[in-house]
Formats: structure tokens, C-alpha cells, sequence
């Protein structure tokens, strides 16, 4: 027992425990609608995109977080400017968004000489790091991030859908498409201290992913998710203290193996169920069989 309890007697890995539960939420939120809508690719991008605003920020000694926020926002603003472009396809725009961004970080990155140990953290994160401050912005974040979920709900789901259904209904779904934008902005802006910008699709997309085969409504997927995300950050933070391996790393690593074993599962279930359901049919074809064919011993 105290081999589990052990490490949450620290204060710092007790503050990474809070921070990681309250940005498995705010992933939840955002990352069942990328794993519905199969934006992971966009993800992936924005989370890259964030290098030249922590970049600056970093270099000026100002907040990183504030950078990150810009950087999110340019992207967000780009993603969405692009999107409405008739000759270019999405992914095309994403793609020169993401290659763009990112290399203007490293350029601005390569005009220091002493950003290395801060682009470690950046790229895999530091959640042993986090502040008390940190963790009243990650609630502020997910309250904003709830809000946004709940009254663009019936947007994004009839986004998620069927694009065309929502602009006949009225919904706007340009808007919303931008919202949900802003919201993904969120999670990774959140995200990015804790497991890093190269590991953040892991609590973004995994738990949602994982969720799927096992709930039922977009409400209980997000549940699940959240649930799921605060197991991998607690056996993550428990492994990395034993095993003496970075923390975002190996809570990203759980995240990713807790898909894995939950679509393995789902997948048995399902061949399991499958032979219950032909056994039936087959004792019944044997036993009519035997019936037709010895008609005189019955």
C-alpha cells in the first residue's frame, strides 16, 4: 500500500496529480469532438504551432503560457481564414499552417543560446513544475472549456454529423467550427505544461479514443474520457517516480496503452458475443437436421 501512496505524499507530485486531473478534463471536452470529427491531424498541428509564441515569450522572460496563447490564437484565426478558401483543401491549409509556424519557432529558437533547457520542457513537458498559480488557470480553463461544450453542444454535434444538417438547421456551422477551433486551442494551451507539445495528443485523443467502444452518448464518451485520462496521469506519476522516467512522457505512454487494451477488450467482447449468438442456431440446425433425417425413430 505505501508503494501507492508513497510519491503523493510530495507536495509537487500532489499539485502534477491535481493538474493532470484537471487537463485530462478539459481534453475530454475538446478531444471527443477530434476523435469524432477525425481532427487528429489538426491537432498534431496546433500543438506544433505553439513553438514561436512560447519561443518569444521565453527570450523576452515573460510568460510562456501567454505565448502559447497567441500562438493558439494565430493558429486558430489561420485554420479558420484558410478553411473558407474554395480552391484549397483543409488539410493542405493545416499543413502549410503547421510547417509555417513551426519553422519560425526553431528560427527564433536558433537566435538563442540558452533555450535548450526551456524547448525540453516545452516539447515534453514538465509536470512536476506546476505552481499553485497553474493550477487555478487549468480550473479557470476547464470552467471556460465546460461552458463552451455545453451551450455549443447541439453545434458541434450536429457538426460532428452532418455539416450540411447543421446550416439548415441555422447553426452556423462555420461559427461553430471556430469555437470548436478555439476550444482545441484550449486544451492544448492547457495541455502543453503537463505532458508537452510532442506528447499532447496522448491525453487529447487516447481517453476519448478509448472511451468510445464503451459508452453511449457524446456526454458519457467525454465522462469516460476524463476518467480515464486521470487514471493514466495517477499510474504515470506512480511509475515515473519508481521507475525514475519522465513524468508527461509516461503518463502519455499509459494514456495511449490504456486504448490499446480498452479496443483489445472491446474487440474480444465482441467475437465472444458473436459465437454466443451462432451456437444456438447451429445446436438448432443439427437437432432439425436429425429430426428430418430419421424421421422413423422419432
Amino acid at each position: 500500500m505505501e508503494w501507492l501512496t508513497a510519491p503523493f505524499e510530495v507536495s509537487f507530485v500532489q499539485r502534477a496529480l491535481w493538474a493532470g486531473i484537471l487537463v485530462s478534463a478539459i481534453c475530454a471536452l475538446a478531444g471527443t469532438w477530434v476523435v469524432l470529427r477525425g481532427m487528429a491531424f489538426l491537432g498534431d498541428a496546433m500543438s506544433h504551432g505553439l513553438l514561436p509564441g512560447v519561443a518569444v515569450a521565453a527570450l523576452l522572460g515573460g510568460n510562456l503560457l501567454v505565448g502559447a496563447v497567441v500562438s493558439a490564437a494565430v493558429m486558430t484565426a489561420g485554420v479558420t481564414a484558410l478553411g473558407r478558401t474554395p480552391r484549397l483543401s483543409q488539410d493542405t491549409g493545416i499543413g502549410l499552417l503547421f510547417v509555417g509556424m513551426l519553422s519560425l519557432g526553431v528560427i527564433i529558437v536558433s537566435r538563442s543560446q540558452s533555450f535548450a533547457v526551456d524547448l525540453t520542457g516545452f516539447l515534453f513537458g514538465d509536470v512536476l513544475a506546476v505552481r499553485e498559480s497553474d493550477l487555478v488557470l487549468l480550473s479557470v480553463a476547464l470552467l471556460v472549456a465546460l461552458a463552451v461544450s455545453v451551450l455549443g453542444h447541439r453545434a458541434f454535434l450536429a457538426l460532428a454529423f452532418d455539416e450540411r444538417k447543421a446550416r439548415t438547421l441555422g447553426l452556423r456551422p462555420r461559427a461553430a467550427h471556430a469555437v470548436l477551433l478555439g476550444l482545441l486551442a484550449l486544451a492544448i494551451v492547457a495541455s502543453f505544461h503537463i505532458v508537452g507539445t510532442l506528447l499532447v495528443l496522448g491525453l487529447l485523443i487516447a481517453p476519448p479514443a478509448a472511451a468510445l467502444p464503451w459508452a453511449r452518448g457524446v456526454g458519457g464518451v467525454m465522462a469516460l474520457a476524463a476518467a480515464l485520462g486521470s487514471a493514466a496521469t495517477f499510474g504515470g506519476l506512480l511509475l515515473s517516480w519508481h521507475l525514475g522516467t519522465a513524468a508527461g512522457a509516461t503518463v502519455s505512454a499509459l494514456a495511449v496503452s490504456l486504448f490499446f487494451l480498452s479496443h483489445l477488450v472491446s474487440g474480444c467482447g465482441q467475437r465472444w458475443r458473436a459465437r454466443r449468438v451462432r451456437r444456438p442456431v447451429g445446436a438448432a440446425s443439427l437437432t432439425s437436421h436429425a429430426l428430418t433425417s430419421r424421421p422413423n425413430e422419432i
